[in-house]
């Protein structure tokens, strides 16, 4: 593992995109600005920030808005994803850990500020703070199981099927409105020598969660969903065995080379006009040679039980901090400046990528038709849910993408694979 370090201020202005280079951090060496791992937060020297960011474009975006804090120097580590995944305990946990760490909202959070190792920010809340005119639904999902802000949204993005409008021009096809017409779409593709569905479930196991997820939305209903995720029910019930037996239907038009590709490499057969459709994040985006970029669209899953509420997956990204800090004042001032409009417009202009505002005060009138699609489909929708682990726990998703990638290789092993899933989920709760 490489361990990459920068200090930025205005004095050492980042110049370029990708200035730093960052891929890697020892484990070991996850310090904060001034050590010490005080509680009361006295400040002074400065505050370290971990970030898990790889994309290109993100990144860059995210270096230039520290490059432009003034108000203190911050040393920013960039930590490859699964990495800094395997490590947030231990950096949380650390005497001496990073003051602001990006991950997301949810169970996650609300698990580690359980522990007490999330600093406060509710101050950010109140007042003249960045995050007081956010949405209920952002401070719900930002808080702890006492009401207080534990988290600071600054972006989030949705899920759909994206693919190529000129691909579906050329094989005459168009999106489906019902989950029927996406059964015919996917024959209709199939006949024409078209993968009918891309997806990377390689190196990224937990792909296979996206279409569990939004079938189980679909049949099942978001309450159902939640519950599940939080141990309330079990993989073993009759609504997941339906769910499965949906999913395997899908099984012949995914792409078979999908075990060999990462979520970002399975974009290729779309870009080659090879595949037709892809469930995944708007951050796919990213992915596509930029010469196709405008030629993205998307539509939601469509309907499967019309008796359940409309859902939409929409990951919510942005920062803790850590209750060990010794810079709290420092740290709550930089959460501040980059849950602020100016800095989120920068952010999602500069990172070239489908994220949608989580501050109101942001002037979204310029962004990409894409984008404003984005933006309508989640205002439309009746429920917003995370992901598989964010709804749930990283452990709880281990299990998942144990089972499903089982399930995609052995669909005729269902009833085991549901077995051995309850099973592993129970650990992950006790």
């Amino acid at each position: 593992m490489n361990h990459s370090q920068t200090t930025v201020s205005r004095r050492n202005l980042l110049l370029g995109t990708g200035a730093l280079g960052l891929s890697g951090i020892l484990a070991g060496c996850v310090g904060g600005g001034s050590g010490g791992g005080s509680q009361n937060g006295g400040g002074g020297g400065g505050i370290t920030f971990q970030n898990s960011i790889q994309d290109t474009s993100p990144r860059a975006a995210l270096e230039h808005l520290v490059s432009e804090y003034d108000d203190g120097d911050v040393t920013m580590n960039s930590v490859a994803t699964e990495q800094f995944r395997a490590q947030l305990t231990n950096y949380l946990r650390s005497n001496n850990p990073p003051d602001v760490l990006t991950w997301y909202a949810g169970s996650v959070a609300r698990n580690y500020a359980r522990e007490g190792l999330l600093l406060d920010v509710s101050s950010l809340w109140e007042g003249d703070g960045a995050c007081a005119n956010f949405s209920d639904a952002l401070r719900s999902l930002s808080s702890d199981d006492d009401g207080n802000q534990i988290f600071v949204p600054t972006q989030y993005y949705w899920w759909s099927v994206f693919y190529k409008k000129s691909a579906f021009e050329e094989w005459g096809v168009e999106p489906p409105s019902t989950w029927d017409e996406f059964h015919a779409l996917c024959e209709d593709l199939s006949g024409q020598g078209v993968i009918p569905l891309a997806n990377g479930i390689g190196p990224t196991p937990w792909m296979a969660s996206g279409w569990f997820d939004y079938l189980n939305l679909r049949i099942n209903g978001p309450e159902y969903h939640r519950e599940l995720l939080a141990g309330e029910h079990s993989f073993t019930d009759q609504e997941v065995v339906d769910v499965m037996e949906e999913y395997g239907r899908l099984i012949p038009y995914f792409d078979p080379n999908m075990t060999s590709y990462d979520n970002q490499e399975a974009v290729t057969p779309m870009a080659n006009n090879e595949a037709a459709m892809y469930l995944v994040g708007a951050f796919v985006t990213e992915y596509f040679p930029e010469d196709q970029r405008d030629d993205l669209d998307f539509f939601s899953v469509p309907v499967i039980n019309d008796s359940v509420p409309t859902a939409e997956e929409a990951p919510t990204d942005g920062y803790f901090a850590a209750a060990r800090g010794n810079n709290h004042e420092e740290t709550l001032a930089f959460l501040d400046y980059m849950a602020s409009a100016e800095s989120q417009e920068t952010f999602i202009e500069m990172s070239d990528s489908g994220y949608l505002p989580t501050s109101p005060d942001v002037d979204t009138s310029d962004f990409s038709p894409l984008v404003q699609k984005g933006i309508q489909l989640l205002e439309e929708t009746e429920e917003i849910t995370q992901f598989f682990n964010r709804d749930g726990s990283d452990a709880l998703q281990a299990t998942a993408d144990d089972a499903l990638t089982r399930f995609l290789a052995e669909p005729e092993s269902l009833t085991q694979i549901l077995e051995d899933w309850q099973r592993a989920a129970e650990g992950t709760f006790d």
